[in-house]
């Protein structure tokens, strides 16, 4: 009898089937597949440092040693100056009470004016009280203490990676004879990790220094948090800019009144379309791969899936997953296509 191949519906409500267990079981154990895969990112993105020691022979402990403290000191800076300056925020927001009371009654006789409803008006505008927002700095702070807690596993599984690094290369390298297709696949994913952190990075750098000479020059509160969160949220595909955007914009409305809210607004647009749209295009170009609306099922799917933390990694874990299930087959040139909003050259 010979073999019948299996109808191509049940082969897609197979794999829908697989994909949706996988990806549950993926947010059940979070707190583990979370810190692995930022580990592996930040290993990825400083190879080149390790490969710029090995080519000048410099001692193993010293290729493990210098990439591996590069990352822990970043990390290590990002979160002091995010818990140093959210622990300032949640002591600076009781004090906006009557700046926000003020600015409730403003709109009140605003609203009167046109014949709007004050009850309406006082229900939209409780929900940016500043007792709220102090909750939220509280949450931010909780969440913080959290990711300390977890710096320690990401701390250790950074360590193992780049101790690992080494022979993982050699095996690539040797396993290159029987699944060429697969290597090359995830090589194209380590370089294309790669660029778009490094470039994502240094855009992401300007746009935080320009937002914070611009807070300073407004005397917005704790500019250099907001521009570690500009920082922080340019990893954040398509939305980010409005996350890092609304917190600084609210501050200024309660400390400045509504005309510094808008200037904060104005300042952050036209930075971020100088830097975004004009100049990070030609230098990133095709790196990512995925189309604007792949990118933004990522976005959701990983959100879905790691929570904040899959957000900032929409992009890496989206070329992992191109990387193992197309690229490495090449009969799934059309699925490439698809993922990737560009139509196959003809070989």
């Amino acid at each position: 009898m010979l073999d019948q191949p299996l109808p191509r519906a049940l082969v897609i409500l197979v794999g829908i089937a697989g994909a949706v267990v996988t990806l549950f079981g993926l947010r059940e154990v979070s707190s583990i597949v979370g810190p692995v895969v930022l580990a592996l990112v930040l290993v990825i993105a400083v190879a080149p440092v390790r490969g710029w020691l090995a080519a000048r022979r410099a001692p193993a402990w010293l290729q493990v040693a210098v990439p591996f403290l590069i990352v822990v000191m970043v990390l290590l800076g990002m979160v002091g100056i995010l818990t140093i300056s959210v622990m300032q925020l949640t002591s600076l927001l009781p004090g906006y009470t009557n700046q926000f009371q003020e600015l409730l009654a403003d709109a009140q006789k605003q609203a009167s004016s046109y014949g709007l409803s004050n009850e309406v008006l006082s229900r939209a505008l409780q929900a940016f009280d500043p007792s709220a927002l102090l909750g939220v700095a509280q949450t931010l702070l909780g969440s913080l203490l959290g990711v300390l807690t977890a710096l320690f596993l990401i701390v250790v599984l950074l360590l193992a990676m780049c101790l690992d690094a080494p022979m993982t290369a050699k095996i690539l390298t040797a396993g290159k004879r029987n699944r060429g297709q697969l290597v090359t696949a995830l090589g194209t994913f380590a370089h294309k990790t790669r660029r778009y952190l490094i470039v994502s990075t240094v855009f992401g750098l300007l746009n935080a220094v320009l937002d914070v000479i611009a807070l300073s020059i407004l005397q917005v509160p704790l500019p250099l948090l907001w521009g570690v969160l500009a920082l922080i949220t340019n990893y954040i595909p398509n939305v980010g800019f409005v996350i890092g955007l609304v917190p600084p914009a609210m501050l200024a409305l309660l400390d400045g009144g509504v005309k510094t809210m808008v200037l904060v607004i104005v300042a952050y647009i036209v930075i971020n379309v100088v830097t975004q749209s004009f100049i990070l295009p030609k230098f990133l170009g095709d790196a990512v791969g995925l189309s604007t609306t792949m990118t933004f099922m990522s976005l959701l799917l990983w959100t879905f899936v790691l929570g904040p933390l899959g957000a900032i990694l929409a992009i890496p874990l989206s070329l992992l997953a191109r990387a193992l299930l197309i690229d490495s087959d090449p009969s799934a040139k059309w699925a490439a296509a698809l993922v990737s909003g560009k139509v196959p050259r003809d070989e």
